[in-house]
């Protein structure tokens, strides 16, 4: 009569329920804690801990209690942590990335500027118009017809470009 294997690891050679003695016994407490990390990380910590462990075994020369174990283990999890939390979580702007067509560039070339000027935009006279002063439109158009303007206009004309000025030294 064949009997089938409790457990369909059993015939890997790298299975965990193979480990015997003290290294059962750290696996076991690995395996406590490793669920407290991010899924991807578990192999990882739990391979760390199992260091640990091992560590402190040689260091003290006798077998290490479970509760020991366990806040080994434990602190393991900790620095983990702790060195997630001191990683940066932020993009460096100088980062090359590559755009849709291969091409390598700086992360910091793809961010908008609130005071670049729209170049076509700026070539188009209507667009300009809709942001400019009803009334320099008006002045506008009496320069353009050769009608002279009165000291009330001048003046403002004058004071528009003055303020126009200074925004462009400003920037």
């Amino acid at each position: 009569m064949v009997t089938a294997s409790p457990c369909p690891e059993d015939n890997n050679p790298l299975s965990y329920d193979r480990l015997d003695g003290e290294w059962r016994q750290w696996y076991e407490a690995a395996h406590r804690f490793e669920h407290k990390v991010p899924a991807q990380d578990r192999g990882d910590i739990r391979h760390n801990i199992i260091l640990e462990l091992a560590k402190a075994r040689a260091r003290d020369g006798k077998p290490i209690p479970q509760l020991r174990a366990y806040r080994i283990a434990s602190l393991v999890v900790a620095l983990y942590w702790r060195q997630e939390r001191r990683k940066p979580s932020m993009l460096s702007l100088n980062t090359d990335i590559q755009d849709g067509d291969g091409n390598s560039t700086e992360l910091i070339n793809t961010v908008a500027d609130d005071r670049a000027i729209d170049v076509s935009a700026w070539l188009d006279a209507r667009t300009w118009l809709l942001g400019c002063p009803v009334r320099l439109v008006n002045i506008a158009q009496k320069r353009l017809d050769g009608k002279p303007l009165t000291n009330r206009e001048h003046q403002y004309l004058w004071y528009y470009r003055q303020k126009e000025q200074k925004r462009l030294i400003a920037s």
